[in-house]
């Protein structure tokens, strides 16, 4: 017979608190010239729209650098070994082959074989995202199956899981506001147990930004 594992006051302890290993996946496109914020590149030319990327860039490590869980950064074409990204905090791997879906879905499958037990992912575009709401997904998945951050745009900001749900990466619109619902079909359609974090705003043109003017401003100096 198993023995039970009981905490100070006489509770028993769940075994997956006791054994809990978590992952945050970082999925980035390298910041090149031309290839970061097409959308946003035809508005602030392609310059700028990099100076933006890696703005949002280096508020993702901001918010991501003191979790205390482990850092796996996805690179899109290349891996970068000395950059940003310091070696000693984020693991660092290339996207698999295949659209959004796919990628995503064979980051988190490597994951959980390698012995995780409740992953995170999150992109490079959201410039509301705090180290508090990342946190917190990891908080909710103590209690729920699956934690999504709804985009404003249709979109998510970050999904969450115990386990893989390969359903939630196939035949999804990517890149178009009906990812967010189609997903939230998939998951009561499944019975899954899923909660949502706040609606925050992922960064595609220049009104999504904080301060748009400013970067106007420096486009025309």
């Amino acid at each position: 017979m198993p023995i039970q594992k009981y905490g100070a006051c006489g509770c028993r302890k769940e075994k997956k608190y006791m054994t809990d290993k978590r992952l945050l996946l970082l999925f980035v496109r390298n910041p090149e010239l031309g290839k970061v914020k097409t959308r946003l590149a035809a508005t602030v030319g392609p310059e700028t729209a990099l100076e933006i990327y890696l703005h949002l860039l280096q508020h993702t490590r901001s918010v991501t650098e003191k979790l205390s869980v482990d850092k796996a950064v996805y690179y899109s074409d290349k891996v970068e070994l000395q950059d940003m990204w310091p070696d000693k905090v984020y693991q660092k791997k290339l996207q698999p082959a295949g659209d959004l879906g796919e990628k995503m879905a064979a980051a988190f499958e490597k994951a959980f074989t390698e012995g995780y037990t409740s992953v995170v992912i999150i992109g490079s575009d959201c410039q509301q995202l705090t180290q508090e709401i990342i946190e917190r997904a990891f908080e909710e998945l103590k209690s729920h199956a699956v934690v999504i951050g709804p985009a404003l745009d249709g979109g998510y900001y970050l999904l969450g899981m115990n386990r893989l749900y390969p359903e939630l990466f196939r035949n999804k619109h990517w890149s178009t506001k009906q990812v967010f619902p189609e997903t939230i079909e998939d998951l009561q359609r499944l019975h899954v147990n899923y909660t949502l974090l706040p609606h925050l705003s992922d960064v595609d043109y220049l009104e999504d930004l904080e301060n748009p003017e400013e970067w106007l401003n420096q486009d025309n100096h």
